[in-house]
């Protein structure tokens, strides 16, 4: 397992021409992502959580080269308010959010004002070469704000002029989100949540993503390049086997690809 300095090393070192793309998988929901030469972390878990299975691959204190810092939404295994205020201390890093929870997280955290970004569903920012848009999440529910019609669940569409990653964040597949995504294909990488919800979960607070087989028929119609399955190992009573996942595509839409990964590999496309 690649981890601390070793693991920082080959981030710095991965180089992303126009086309490339590099990530790495850090657990959860947990990515870094380089692409068009920047470095963009997409729900950064570094806290030592006490039920937390895999331990973080490197501290928030070994942060200092993000460019970007994406929040999904505001749980702390995707926003780590406790680590935030590190990478921002660290590092030039412009954190990203949604929009329904921008003040909450000015007010909550030791960043500058001007460094924190909200975006809302179908809302897009460019940073240099990279324009991110917000998709709207439905984690269990496709929640609004009733005064402002803002989304507290997000995922994100990363682009540059010849590459695109979706990060889903926490969502099931709820009627509309193909359209919204299929807006964007053609993608790259697609990055889609499978530890699935149920009754016995909900009832203790634990808030549900899509089964393993409805994020395939997600990537069956929106077609990336690579699809990988990810937060199904970090907490138990919410796992999976993504297994099930690769398998169930390539029965199902034999012409996509998947890929497994493996904490802190670093994977090119």
């Amino acid at each position: 397992m690649n981890t601390g300095a070793n693991l920082i090393t080959d981030i710095d070192s991965a180089q992303t021409p126009p086309g490339k793309i590099a990530f790495w998988w850090l657990g959860q929901h947990s990515f870094v992502i380089k692409m068009a030469g920047k470095c963009i972390y997409i729900d950064p878990f570094f806290s030592l959580h006490p039920e937390r299975l895999i331990p973080p691959l490197i501290t928030a204190g070994e942060v200092s080269h993000a460019d970007l810092v994406l929040g999904t939404h505001d749980h702390g295994d995707h926003i780590d308010r406790a680590a935030w205020p590190t990478i921002a201390q660290n590092s030039n890093a412009t954190f990203i959010v949604p929009d329904l929870v921008r003040e909450s997280i000015i007010a909550d955290q030791d960043i500058p004002e001007d460094r924190i970004v909200g975006l809302d569903d179908d809302t897009s920012r460019e940073f240099d070469e990279i324009r991110i848009t917000g998709i709207a999440g439905a984690h269990e529910f496709l929640d609004q704000d009733p005064e402002t019609g803002r989304h507290p669940w997000l995922g994100y569409i990363l682009e540059t002029e010849k590459c695109k990653v979706y990060h889903a964040g926490d969502t099931i597949k709820y009627e509309g989100l193909e359209t919204r995504v299929q807006q964007h294909t053609p993608i790259d990488l697609a990055l889609l949540p499978i530890n699935g919800r149920d009754a016995h979960r909900l009832a203790n607070g634990v808030v549900g993503n899509m089964s393993y087989q409805e994020a395939v028929d997600l990537a069956g119609s929106i077609s990336p390049g690579l699809s990988v399955p990810t937060h199904y190992d970090m907490f138990g009573g919410n796992l999976e086997d993504p297994k099930h996942f690769v398998d169930y595509l390539r029965v199902k839409y034999p012409d996509l690809k998947a890929k497994i990964c493996h904490y802190g590999e670093k994977v090119i496309i």
